[in-house]
């Protein structure tokens, strides 16, 4: 009976371990970059605006980056930003798909642009100021903390080593 208990719990223990891998070590190579990077949104119409997001707070990208596209002219984002703004060409075909290369540090990567049929009127304001919170970031694929993963497996390992405690401790029915 006790067999059945400890299997179960380490059963129990593995498949939440395995289940809590992040998703840049689940994905199997690719796009891996020491920074995060996006395009928002990643659907316009051409003359659209887009952002062009830069994740610092990992530390991966701590100077300058450039992003480059065949859609936009090359864009600097300084050292103190974590954004910038691009007008999409009025040329660009609509259906098509370009690739945004993000590098900083001698560390490049890229996304997809895809451009929606149709057009929108060029805008003089950007869509996001300067400066302000940095609200609806959690949650991203780039932010690989160690320290994150071995709390996080700490916390797994003390579980499954509790479950296996009060698997094997005696109670007074055993008759021991």
């Amino acid at each position: 009976m006790r067999a059945i208990r400890v299997a179960s719990a380490a059963l129990l223990g593995v498949g939440a371990l395995a289940l809590s891998a992040p998703a840049a070590v689940a994905s199997g190579g690719g796009n891996i970059t020491p920074f995060g990077f996006s395009v928002m949104p990643s659907t316009i119409a051409a003359g659209g605006q887009v952002t062009l997001q830069l994740d610092r707070d990992s530390g991966g990208c701590t100077g300058s980056a450039t992003v480059s596209s065949g859609v936009f002219d090359t864009i600097t984002i300084p050292g103190n930003r974590s954004s910038a703004t691009a007008v999409v060409d009025w040329d660009a075909k609509p259906g098509a798909v370009y690739k945004v290369t993000f590098s900083c540090n001698g560390v490049s990567g890229s996304t997809d642009l895809t451009i929606a049929t149709g057009r929108t009127t060029p805008t003089t304001q950007p869509l996001y100021p300067d400066r302000g919170v940095h609200a609806g970031e959690g949650g991203s694929v780039a932010g690989f903390d160690l320290k994150e993963i071995g709390l996080g497996a700490a916390l797994i390992a003390g579980s499954v080593g509790a479950a296996y405690h009060f698997s094997r401790r005696r109670t007074g029915e055993d008759g021991a």
